[in-house]
């Protein structure tokens, strides 16, 4: 039986002769949403042009891991543990990143419509990949994902810049990531039209529509590990991201220090966004549409919101990932375009919820 009790929601349970135990809501969406990504890759992993069962996928697993020494094919074996595992993980980081700076924008920014792209992360890296792919920039030292990172990092000094001489408030820094956003994208399309072959833009224009393709373990212990240390921040930080959903005065009020604190969770959303990027390219509508959905679910208080957009983003992204690898096989769709596809009329839906319940 539920209760509402001191602002956050519980679960019960009576058992006879003891006193009833309250499960924080928290605790129970955290271990549904665990449980959910588990099955969620597990399915994924056997989805492809090869046939490859659950019980391969568990033999595999635990093979690997130590737990089990069970003959396997080898060429299951290298199907799930070097191409389909890394990606179900790495785009389960890229979910859960993505929706952790829609959480964190939005409530700094106190905008609805935030996420990472407002920063002009992703047209920055689009422009820094371009450079690096069609001008060779850097002389093979950095590959394209690292030209990405440097774009992002860049176009994010760029809005710092041009927010602090134009006021340095939520909608100067909104107005500069826009204008950052349509200047990347023009340098974009320029070096692309004037300077690219046909076969450097469609590998460009692959990348920048969002892919998972080639994605190895490395770039699952990078983008796993930057995704824990932003939530870890995140959810040390649920306090002050409360108070700044109702205005800078309200979280000053509470002892907070503003600026230091905004500017602290900025970088961290534009680190976070720069390096899922860096790895996928652009994923649009999973940072604006997920916290939106866990909002709905468990309310408006970050303790909440954020465990389960974490969650929703990882069954989100490996189930987009899956189905985009497979609905045109055998050449795979761009998860940018899948996210898209699925996050619009997701997005409308919530929107139109939302309207009916205020």
């Amino acid at each position: 039986m539920g209760r509402e009790r001191g602002g956050a929601l519980t679960a019960t349970a009576a058992l006879p002769g003891r006193r009833a135990r309250r499960i924080p809501l928290t605790v129970v969406a955290t271990a549904l949403s665990v449980g959910l990504v588990v099955l969620t890759i597990a399915v994924a992993l056997t989805l492809g042009p090869a046939n490859v069962s659950l019980v391969n996928v568990r033999d595999v697993i635990t093979n690997h891991l130590g737990l089990t020494d069970i003959p396997v094919r080898v060429a299951a074996d290298a199907i799930v543990w070097q191409e389909r595992l890394p990606r179900a993980l790495v785009a389960a980081a890229c979910g859960a990143g993505l929706g952790l700076c829609g959480v964190i924008l939005q409530s700094l920014l106190r905008n609805p419509l935030a996420d990472p792209f407002v920063l002009g992360v992703s047209s920055g890296a689009s422009t820094g990949a371009v450079l690096f792919g069609v001008f060779g920039i850097g002389g093979g030292v950095l590959t394209l994902s690292g030209g990405a990172f440097l774009g992002a990092l860049v176009a994010f000094g760029l809005v710092l810049v041009v927010s602090r001489f134009t006021g340095g408030g939520t909608a100067s820094f909104i107005l500069a990531g826009i204008a950052a956003t349509q200047f990347f994208s023009a340098l974009t399309s320029l070096a692309v039209f004037a300077f690219a072959d046909s076969d450097e833009t469609r590998g460009v224009m692959f990348w920048l529509l969002g892919s998972l393709e080639g994605v190895r373990w490395d770039d699952v212990v990078l983008c796993a590990a930057v995704v824990l240390v932003g939530a870890v921040v995140a959810v040390a930080s649920v306090r002050p991201l409360d108070a700044f959903a109702f205005g800078d005065d309200v979280a000053a009020s509470l002892g907070i220090h503003v600026a230091r604190t905004r500017m602290l969770l900025l970088v961290l959303t534009a680190l976070i966004a720069a390096t899922l990027v860096s790895v996928a390219g652009a994923i649009g509508f999973v940072g604006l549409v997920l916290p939106h959905a866990a909002r709905l679910l468990v309310g408006s208080r970050h303790a909440r919101v954020i465990p389960v957009t974490i969650g929703l983003g990882m069954v989100f992204m490996i189930a987009v990932d899956a189905v985009s690898r497979v609905a045109f096989a055998p050449t795979p769709l761009p998860v940018g375009v899948g996210t898209a596809l699925i996050g619009v009329p997701v997005f409308v839906a919530l929107l139109v919820r939302r309207r009916r319940r205020a």
